[in-house]
């Protein structure tokens, strides 16, 4: 039994650098993980460097979520800082459950990954280091003040897929 087990974790590990290995587009995967849900004041950013200017990319924002996710939708502020000092703001919503209340996304676990455009055809034109800043600004129906806590999203990620294959 256990080497059964042994043979099918290596098989799923060699799988997985397979796959990982084959992602020809990916310019940029990043993940954060929260421990105990998401906090209102809590942003989460990222980091990266742009060598090569006007080349088109595809940008999204993966969300890990499991059952805890209480609501329909998400809404995420993000603030995108160019090296030059110019800051691009965006409100952004995204359906997160089917009418009955099931996660969308993929996985075949309680977890349900969401790939979330945030841009088509982005092109970065200055060379140097961006930011990005991702918070969320969920609140309930009715009500004003924002959820303190969000539970049920476990990561939250950024990724930029080249157009162009390499």
């Amino acid at each position: 039994m256990k080497t059964k087990i042994l043979i099918h974790s290596i098989t799923f590990f060699v799988l997985a650098i397979f796959c990982i290995s084959c992602d020809k587009t990916q310019v940029f995967d990043e993940y954060h993980t929260f421990k105990d849900g998401w906090n209102k004041k809590q942003s989460v950013n990222f980091e990266f460097e742009n060598q090569l200017t006007q080349k088109a990319n595809n940008l999204f924002i993966n969300i890990r979520a499991n059952d805890d996710y209480e609501y329909s939708n998400l809404f995420l502020i993000v603030k995108l800082e160019h090296p030059s000092g110019k800051i691009k703001v965006d409100t952004l919503e995204y359906q997160m459950a089917n009418p009955d209340g099931s996660m969308l996304g993929e996985g075949f676990s309680d977890i349900k990954e969401s790939k979330l455009w945030y841009e088509e055809n982005a092109k970065f034109t200055e060379k140097g280091k961006y930011k990005l800043s991702i918070s969320q600004a969920v609140r309930q129906t009715g009500k004003v003040k924002g959820v303190e806590k969000l539970k049920g999203i476990t990561d939250i990620g950024f990724r930029i897929e080249s157009l162009e294959q390499k």
